[in-house]
């Protein structure tokens, strides 16, 4: 088992001290897709396809599929893939944070916000130049997203808010990795790209 820790700072973990974090397992899955059909209400059956044809794919990254579990139930649970950056210079892999669940009773605790944390941490640990995701910018923002659009990235659709298309420039990022996201084809499969019913 593999218990996922940050570094200091902005990452530094915020430990409830009955909860767990850690890498998800197999055994996990359907508990997975409980917490996701119950956070998203109405959208929980879309998001779950979502993850099960992620996991089907290229852009399935297990190692940084992290849940967060109290004891032997799982009450969150954050999904990092793998997209790509239409840069001028050549395609660049790059990671996308989507989906992010909380059990509705567990909200408001800092469980999504340590999941966060610890994707991020994960993320960067393994190499990745960025992590992207959509977003309210105000609960992100402290997390340490800024804006995309302001550091030379594009929305990979107009659905997106400018404000919610949040990015997280890792270690590994270099000056001329700008561009536009292309997401992975799950997302476009399932129309789980920006908001139709916002429009």
């Amino acid at each position: 088992m593999r218990v996922l820790t940050a570094p200091e700072g902005i990452y530094a973990p915020h430990v409830t001290t009955d909860i767990e974090y850690r890498v998800e397992r197999p055994c996990d899955r359907a508990a997975v897709l409980r917490v996701h059909a119950r956070a998203f209400g109405d959208h929980g059956r879309k998001v779950g396809e979502l993850l099960e044809a992620l996991s089907e794919s290229p852009a399935e990254l297990p190692e940084l599929s992290i849940v967060a579990a109290r004891g032997r139930e799982v009450i969150g649970h954050a999904a990092v893939t793998k997209s790509l950056l239409d840069a001028p210079e050549r395609l660049v892999d790059v990671a996308v944070l989507s989906p992010l669940g909380v059990l509705p009773e567990e909200q408001g605790r800092g469980v999504g916000s340590e999941l966060v944390r610890r994707a991020v941490a994960a993320t960067a640990e393994a190499g990745w130049p960025l992590l992207f995701l959509e977003g309210d910018p105000g609960y992100y923002s402290r997390l340490g997203f800024e804006a995309a659009g302001g550091h030379g990235f594009r929305r990979p659709s107009l659905r997106i808010p400018e404000p919610a298309f949040q990015v997280v420039r890792l270690a590994a990022h270099e000056p001329w990795m700008t561009g536009t996201l292309v997401y992975a084809e799950p997302f476009w499969h399932h129309d789980c790209v920006g908001l139709r019913d916002t429009i």
